[in-house]
């Protein structure tokens, strides 16, 4: 297990921010972040939280304008916003625990935990559902037009396994799939024997001190400190928090804050959840008939910027959109959290990073 001070230390130490040369951000370091957060900044617009990490230290640590514009309650690095698709890492890492404790393996068919899916899908294995290349077919492509309950992951269960049919032969292609997250988060339930949530809280976010984090189910849970998601109408920002897919949780359900993602970043530079092997094979995105290219690994797109190698990650759900970018060669990592759907969080990540790596 973490132990938990270390990793408080290492995250939220500000004072640590000028002890070395590497780590120093100067005033100027300082207006060029705030200036590309101006249109967040406001009492009267949605806001968002930003981190940077950089050799264990947090070096930017903000936040700007509102996480509740009905409340007025302004953002703070504390404000948790939910993650959307920045979740499907942390659902990765629930699978990737299981299979270090012997509970299920890669290449281990998924009908053998969801027997409820079509013969169609007797070849797909967890490890494509972990990189993108089951063949699942899309649930929200699924969604009848006319429903306004919101899917649960059962409900995702049973539509894709009313297509008894895939898009391609499973490790044929790559194509992004929120339906093979959910069936992860269902796998993960039945491997273990714990629901989604409770494993994460007890194998990752206890651990770590994430106290924050929560795979949220409405009415079964607390949000410490939520962000209200919005979308821009006529001149001005109208509240569009959920939507008939907002309640699916292996795919995009988590809600945690920077400070806990600044917890999340310092642990996968050790083997405290899983050893080097483990988060190699996660970050090695798969060989595809052909040679055709992917990027995807297990929860992560693995790819390089300017010559960086680089894992990065974006959420884009009713009402948020989010973006980290990790550079573990220069142990620089960006995160930026914003509960609202416009904007671009991962070119903001994009420009700091051009400013504190390749000026």
């Amino acid at each position: 297990m973490v132990r938990r001070c270390q990793v408080l230390t290492l995250a939220l130490c500000a004072a640590c921010a000028t002890t070395s040369p590497g780590t120093r951000v100067s005033a100027d370091d300082f207006r060029f972040v705030d200036s590309l957060f101006a249109a967040y900044t406001g009492s009267d617009v949605p806001g968002a939280s930003v981190v940077v990490i950089r050799d264990g230290k947090v070096i930017v640590r903000r936040a700007y304008g509102m996480a509740d514009l009905e409340r007025r309650v302004a953002a703070a690095p504390e404000t948790d916003y939910r993650l959307a698709s920045v979740s499907k890492q942390f659902t990765a890492m629930a699978v990737m625990l299981l299979a270090r404790d012997g509970k299920l393996r890669y290449d281990q068919p998924v009908r053998d935990f969801l027997p409820e899916l079509p013969a169609a899908t007797g070849a797909v294995t967890v490890r494509h559902l972990l990189n993108h290349t089951s063949g699942l077919w899309d649930y929200e492509d699924l969604v009848p037009e006319s429903r306004t309950a919101q899917l649960d992951d059962r409900d995702v269960l049973s539509l894709v396994a009313s297509k008894d049919s895939l898009y391609f032969p499973a490790g044929g292609e790559y194509r992004y799939s929120n339906s093979g997250y959910v069936l992860l988060g269902m796998i993960v339930a039945r491997a273990s024997g714990m629901t989604l949530p409770e494993f994460l809280r007890a194998r990752i976010f206890e651990p770590l001190g994430m106290d924050a984090s929560v795979a949220h189910v409405e009415g079964s849970d607390t949000v410490p400190h939520r962000a209200y998601g919005y979308s821009p109408r006529a001149g001005t920002f109208e509240q569009t928090d959920q939507s008939v897919t907002s309640a699916t949780l292996g795919d995009g359900g988590i809600y945690t804050s920077i400070d806990d993602m600044t917890r999340w970043d310092q642990v996968l530079y050790t083997t405290e959840l899983v050893d080097a092997a483990a988060l190699q094979l996660a970050t090695t995105p798969p060989e595809l008939p052909g040679g055709a290219a992917t990027q995807y690994g297990f929860g992560w797109f693995v790819d390089r910027y300017r010559g960086e190698p680089r894992w990065r990650h974006t959420g884009e759900t009713s009402g948020f959109r989010n973006a980290i970018q990790r550079f573990p060669g220069r142990r620089l990592t960006i995160v930026v959290l914003t509960n609202r759907s416009s904007g671009e969080p991962a070119a903001i990540a994009e420009r700091i990073a051009d400013r504190l790596l390749f000026r």
